[in-house]
């Protein structure tokens, strides 16, 4: 059996989108104040320059050419050229304040200020409503992947910045899918930097699993075959812990119990499959290690709250 993959297998369940809206050149003095967006999930890329990021409630955050910055649900955020440059419209100061960047073509790179101090690329990660909530609670508010602490994935990350850049710049045949591309693997390097972070970056939760090397052999294991009948002594073997160890380390690393994960990652595979496919309940339920269609019904609407069969009808009629 081929060793699963946890991280794609999740990107893959929540259907995660990137793509970039668009794009911002300032200079002087100026600010641009962002409030609450639709997507949950926004991203920002300084792709020239440096700028500060306000989010949060949290200290400025110098942002220079390379970063990138993933933001979940972090409410009001302003971009601004130096300390003091609030969107108070200061004298000389240029200050844009809306929901966001003004509508218009994807890529469309706006201007503020005078001069070409900084450029950055911004877009939004689209989500699965079925399972946002999930993904996005594993996520802090600002996860800011920095150029030039992370090694490999910092450069691959330049890398692509540079090709959304050059795309956006030439429009191209094609340019809109080759962004769309280039966007995808930007947030998959950010994440991989946010798992280097681990516990001092990243809440309880599914990314900060897959951060402890013991636990996400575990977290693997249950993945590759999630209809085996998996016990706490079993994971805690395949994570090399005594079992013990390894329920209070999973539990403090997750916000669950080790079991609780199993169940429920097969309860999100489970909604996938009713949506996207025609298995029926009975074959759906044995296959992810269920004893019965009963218990399968059971255990799906304790959770979900109505039973496999109402749940698929439903989404039929939403899609």
């Amino acid at each position: 059996m081929a060793a699963a993959d946890p991280l794609s297998d999740v990107l893959a369940l929540v259907r995660a989108r990137c793509e970039i809206t668009g794009g911002l050149r300032a200079g002087g003095r100026w600010s641009l104040r962002s409030g609450p967006h639709a997507a949950q999930v926004k991203l920002d890329a300084v792709t020239h320059g440096s700028c500060l990021l306000l989010a949060g409630g949290r200290p400025p955050l110098r942002l220079t050419a390379g970063d990138v910055v993933v933001l979940n649900g972090a409410g009001s955020v302003v971009l601004c050229g130096e300390p003091g440059e609030t969107t108070d419209g200061g004298p000389g100061e240029t200050t844009v304040e809306e929901p966001d960047l003004p509508p218009s073509a994807p890529g469309t790179l706006h201007r503020l200020g005078s001069g070409e101090d900084v450029t950055i690329v911004g877009g939004h990660v689209e989500l699965d409503p079925a399972a946002a909530e999930w993904f996005t609670a594993a996520l802090p508010d600002v996860l800011h992947a920095h150029a030039g602490a992370h090694g490999v994935e910092a450069a691959r990350m330049r890398s692509l910045l540079e090709q959304i850049v050059e795309e956006t710049a030439q429009d191209r045949p094609g340019a809109a899918f080759a962004r769309h591309q280039h966007a995808q693997l930007l947030l998959l390097h950010a994440l991989r930097v946010g798992l280097r972070g681990g516990a001092g970056v990243l809440r309880p939760g599914w990314l900060r699993l897959l951060a402890d090397a013991r636990l996400r052999l575990a977290v693997e294991a249950v993945h590759a075959d999630p209809g085996h009948p998996w016990e706490l002594r079993e994971l805690a073997s395949v994570a090399g812990m005594s079992r013990s160890h390894f329920a209070g380390r999973f539990r403090e690393v997750a916000g669950e119990t080790p079991l609780a994960y199993v169940s429920h990652w097969r309860l999100r595979l489970a909604r996938q499959a009713l949506r996207d496919s025609d298995t029926t309940v009975a074959a759906l339920g044995e296959r992810l290690g269920y004893a019965s269609e009963s218990s399968f019904s059971h255990a799906f609407s304790r959770v979900v709250g109505m039973s496999p069969g109402r749940y698929r009808r439903t989404a039929a009629r939403g899609s």
